[in-house]
């Protein structure tokens, strides 16, 4: 709101003359009625038709200039709102999907932001209804003391009673989202893992779960119902009973002679006016409850820290043939090597590549340099990581691989490299295929090697693989392992991995026991010199055959 009060403020403005102007509607008539045609003065019925006419068109400009600011708020609010959290989400990095469900986030661009964007938009005509009312008690305190008190007394009042619903109705709410969120995280998951669910027969089961959270959320949503229900009730039936409290006061008046009739005309006026301020009061209300919730939900979001920050003095950067040194593992990664990492417990092994890129923190030093001392994006420059759990992203497939904008023959030599040219030539339009939500359109094999492809692509001085092969059949792994070799020459590359067709290849193994390097060489030596790398590698070459 801070960052648009500009906007808001001439919203205002412009709501408050559209509303004034229709309030002030009924004062006209009444007086071209007394004055005009009670009196038979065609002049003061011709110029207070003219002042009728005068107010109607400034109150349709008003109206017209009224939306569009009301609509520049609610997109400035939803937008900003979508580009806070995801610069945000860039800020966190990999601490973001740790922290909150992949649901949470897709809810907020989903649901919140909209319920924020009705909140900022209905600011106008709030500013509108309150001095509107205001305008209106006015006069008729000038005409009727009774009257115009029935109206300051009366709509504070009718507030009052539907106040008593805003926070069990806020309750529910809050509830729901989080209901909601939580069940578009599981059909976000459903979805990711349709394929393996399959394999292993689990589709009925994640069916039946989904089945009964969803009734969950949809009785959450009934419970939410039923007060949105009562409280939308109220917003017709308490302004209806108190217009004709007033309409009945008026005829009362006009029959006794306390007021004339062009002032009852008016009354009538004001009646059906005040319906519009009222149903706006309870609308701003129920508006900014769901605004309320949905901010609750992107404040705890924006409020995460990453678990890796900047150094508040950096080193200078490593020169390029600095060696990577993990302290806590003891492993040293020779510059300008292919050197694999293989483990006893996969997790340790990606718990050191994540210490390497620095998405873990961990006493890592390279050359000289701590790496926690290097500020992020010359890490994120010099060292890129590729995990097992990336992915692409929807749009052009030529943009998805050439992030760093290396041109067409590098990136064609990536493709050849993760052995994706076949991937490449089977689609119609080649590199300017559309990429569909998380690369769900092509294989696990075929997307595999496409985030290979994006990686050596990128080109940088340290690349770190995570089970790069994994997906992919023999064949297509021995040549990934051949190329990867010559495709990396002269910069440094790590490869987490069980496969002997990948250590085969490489010119370093370092082996790792609960998590610290207990062997570190030729691949075939360790073969012959250490039974326990023996036993891990041997059981993923008999998963493979």
């Amino acid at each position: 709101m801070k960052g648009q009060w500009r906007t808001l403020l001439l919203a205002a403005v412009f709501g408050i003359i559209w509303m004034v102007a229709q309030a002030v509607m009924p004062a006209i008539i009444g007086l071209a009625i007394d004055r005009g045609i009670t009196e038979k003065d065609t002049g003061s019925l011709v110029f207070w038709a003219m002042a009728l006419l005068g107010v109607g068109l400034v109150q349709a400009a008003a109206g017209i200039v009224r939306h569009r600011f009301a609509v520049t708020n609610w997109l400035t609010a939803a937008y900003r709102t979508v580009q806070l959290i995801a610069r945000q989400a860039t800020h966190l990095g990999a601490t973001l999907p740790k922290r909150v469900a992949t649901g949470e986030v897709v809810a907020i661009g989903s649901n919140d932001l909209a319920h924020l964007g009705n909140a900022m938009e209905i600011t106008a005509r709030a500013a509108g209804a309150v001095v509107s009312f205001l305008v209106v008690a006015v006069i008729l305190l000038r005409t009727s003391v009774t009257l115009g008190l029935v109206v300051l007394i009366g709509v504070p009042l009718l507030l009052l009673a539907v106040g008593p619903l805003l926070k069990p109705l806020q309750k529910r709410s809050l509830t729901q989202r989080e209901m909601m969120g939580d069940l578009a995280n599981l059909a976000t998951d459903i979805v990711g893992g349709l394929r393996v669910l399959r394999g292993i027969g689990g589709e009925a089961v994640f069916h039946d779960r989904y089945s009964r959270d969803s009734q969950k959320v949809r009785h959450a949503g009934v419970q939410v119902g039923r007060l949105q229900s009562v409280l939308d009730a109220l917003q017709i039936f308490l302004p209806g009973v108190f217009v004709v409290l007033v309409v009945w006061l008026g005829a009362r008046f006009a029959v006794q002679g306390r007021i004339s009739a062009g002032e009852l005309v008016a009354f009538y006026g004001y009646a059906a006016f005040l319906m519009l301020p009222l149903r706006t009061a309870t609308e701003v209300a129920n508006k900014w409850i769901r605004a309320f919730v949905a901010a609750r939900r992107v404040i705890k979001v924006l409020a995460l820290e990453p678990e890796v920050t900047d150094p508040e003095q950096g080193y200078e950067e490593p020169p390029f043939d600095a060696e990577l040194v993990d302290v806590h593992s003891g492993l040293r990664v020779p510059h300008g090597q292919l050197t694999a990492i293989v483990s006893d417990r996969p997790d340790d092994s990606a718990a050191l590549a994540d210490r390497l890129g620095r998405y873990a923190e961990g006493e890592v030093r390279w050359g000289d340099v701590p790496l926690a001392g290097l500020a992020r994006a010359v890490v994120r420059r010099r060292i890129v990581v590729s995990d097992a759990g990336s992915t692409l992203f929807s749009g052009v497939l030529k943009d998805q691989v050439d992030i760093r904008d290396r041109g067409a023959t590098a990136v064609a030599a990536a493709l050849q490299t993760a052995s994706a040219d076949d991937v490449l030539e089977a689609l119609p339009e080649g590199m300017d295929t559309v990429v569909t939500e998380r690369g769900r359109s092509f294989s696990g094999g075929q997307r595999q090697r496409l985030v290979l492809a994006r990686a050596l692509a990128a080109d940088p001085e340290v690349l770190i693989l995570v089970e790069p092969t994994s997906a992919v059949d023999a064949h297509t792994e021995a040549r990934v392992a051949d190329r990867l070799h010559v495709q990396r020459a002269g910069r440094t590359t790590v490869v987490t991995t069980t496969s002997p067709l990948l250590l085969d290849r490489v010119d370093n193994v370092a082996f790792l026991r609960d998590g610290v390097v207990v062997a570190f060489g030729m691949h075939r030596d360790l073969l012959t010199q250490v039974p326990e790398y023996r036993a891990v590698v041997t059981r993923e070459e008999e998963a493979t055959v």
